[in-house]
């Protein structure tokens, strides 16, 4: 197994001695070209069809310190990711959140990483507590974070998340995103990342929602609207009506990861109920999980 860590923090510091004019070339080039299979198969254009128009770069722009905005007070922020400690810390959960799944011999044996620095202003940041990650396609994984001790703190729980989601469609069928798959998606990887880290690196997106609103409203609602499917569609029911109003989407009356903290509940009381453990659950669909915990939506979660 091949772990390739692109060291952007190396790149940023490039950036800052550069001429705005060379910029962002040289970063596409240096960060974001092995990452190509990628985006074509999410449909993410590498280059732009027509000048303005949507590609990579675009699609960053959204969460993302761009290359032509880093000044020399930036300085601080890519020393910050300068930390030999910080890349070796990110490898070695790569590594251990893929060990974990040793006894299934994962197809995918080649993985390519790095880390993005987050705009602090965007606020997608700003709601998910300054990180984030992105690993449905196996083989590649990115954190993007405004570096801090929290964020640095919070990357191996962030990346054993996102290791989750590598490992399960390297085995599951990607449905184009129905709300099911989505709710149990996310509620597995989470589960994956407390059990490697420790529930104290729980994410915002299940910590900022309580348990009575889980019962009261997120649960009901969900549970109503579980064939939901689209991506554009599921946005507000997954994020919240926040995120989905940030996301140019309709609004649907959910708070923020309503999607997310429930499919955190609902896999921990599938695990809880079947003893079933969380490699194996990662592994299956999400009507088989579904259907072992119907009670889930009727019993309050405590």
């Amino acid at each position: 197994m091949t772990i390739h860590m692109i060291r952007s923090d190396k790149v940023y510091r490039d950036l800052l001695k550069m001429p705005m004019a060379e910029r962002r070339p040289y970063f596409k080039e240096q960060v974001l070209a092995p990452f190509k299979p990628k985006f074509y198969k999410q449909g993410i254009p590498y280059e732009a069809k027509q000048v303005g128009g949507f590609d990579i770069m675009m699609l960053l722009s959204w969460m993302h310190l761009m290359p032509e905005m880093l000044i020399n007070q930036h300085q601080d922020v890519v020393d910050r990711l300068d930390d030999d400690d910080f890349w070796k810390k990110c490898s070695q959960a790569i590594q251990d959140s893929l060990a974990r799944f040793n006894a299934f011999q994962l197809p995918v044996q080649d993985y390519t990483f790095t880390t993005l620095l987050a705009n602090p202003a965007a606020p997608m940041l700003k709601i998910n507590d300054g990180y984030s990650g992105d690993g449905g396609i196996p083989g590649y994984i990115f954190l993007s974070l405004v570096p801090n001790v929290d964020t640095l703190n919070r990357a191996q729980s962030a990346l054993a998340h996102e290791i989750n989601h590598n490992v399960r469609y390297q085995f599951i069928d990607w449905d184009g995103g129905s709300l099911k798959e989505m709710i149990v998606a996310e509620g597995l990887a989470e589960n994956f990342a407390v059990q490697m880290y420790g529930e104290e690196k729980l994410g915002p997106w299940v910590t900022k929602t309580d348990l009575e609103m889980l019962n009261q409203v997120i649960k009901p609602f969900l549970h109503k609207h579980l064939d939901v499917r689209g991506m554009k569609k599921i946005t507000a029911y997954l994020y919240g009506d926040e995120i989905a109003a940030m996301m140019g989407q309709d609004e649907v009356g959910m708070p923020y990861c309503a999607g997310y903290a429930c499919g955190y509940y609902l896999v921990k009381y599938y695990l809880e109920k079947t003893g079933q453990s969380i490699e194996e659950a990662t592994l299956l669909p999400a009507s088989e999980i579904l259907a072992e915990v119907e009670e889930f939506w009727t019993e309050p979660t405590h």
